[in-house]
């Protein structure tokens, strides 16, 4: 006598098993799909492709090298940032660069006199490109209280020597406003083009 497939695969298994078993085995492909959808989710935090400008844009953002470079009383407020109570280093902007060929990011910490003026401009000139710049301080933003009906000796502003990127407000602004500015930067960096701010 002749079993049918149904009855030959119900007396392979043991009595422990039977239908239920054979319900489990039937779903076992669709488990797989599953796991594998599971796994792709629990990994998507962790595993993702970008174009290879947003993943430059990270790591720019992550690693800034500020040039040394202060030129007035809110220099003392960007040297106590960098140290160690507010550390930048947490950040990626704390390697201070001795040389503009080696930094990224000017810091115009006080107030620009006109004599200052051809030597930041020749500073941001040996800059490698992409280069970015923050004004810190109400003298560096528009002069400040030097700013004066025919005054002759600051200028009113860095942007009129580079294009700022971020604009840090005080008289002086806090080791807190210049982090808050670098990480405004942070942001804008790794934003690219898509900005909005």
């Amino acid at each position: 006598m002749a079993l049918k497939p149904s009855e030959s695969q119900e007396r392979e298994l043991p009595a422990a098993e039977g239908p239920q078993a054979r319900a489990e085995a039937s779903l076992a492909p669709m488990r797989g799909a599953e796991d594998e959808a599971r796994l792709m989710q629990e990994a998507a935090p962790y595993v993702r492709f970008h174009r290879l400008e947003t993943l430059l844009n990270a790591a720019r953002a992550n690693s800034l090298w500020p040039l040394t470079f202060g030129l007035a009383c809110c220099a003392i407020e960007m040297m106590a940032a960098g140290a160690s109570k507010f550390d930048l280093d947490r950040f990626g902007a704390g390697v201070f660069r001795p040389s503009a060929r080696q930094a990224d990011v000017m810091i115009f910490a006080g107030t620009i006199s006109r004599k200052m003026g051809p030597v930041i401009r020749a500073l941001w000139d040996q800059m490698p490109a992409p280069k970015w710049a923050i004004a810190m301080g109400g003298c560096t933003i528009d002069g400040g209280p030097f700013k004066y009906p025919n005054q002759y000796a600051i200028y009113e502003g860095a942007d009129t020597l580079v294009p700022i990127d971020v604009y840090i407000p005080g008289c002086p602004p806090r080791p807190e406003a210049l982090i808050a500015g670098i990480l405004k930067l942070q942001e804008k960096i790794k934003a690219g083009s898509k900005f909005r701010g």
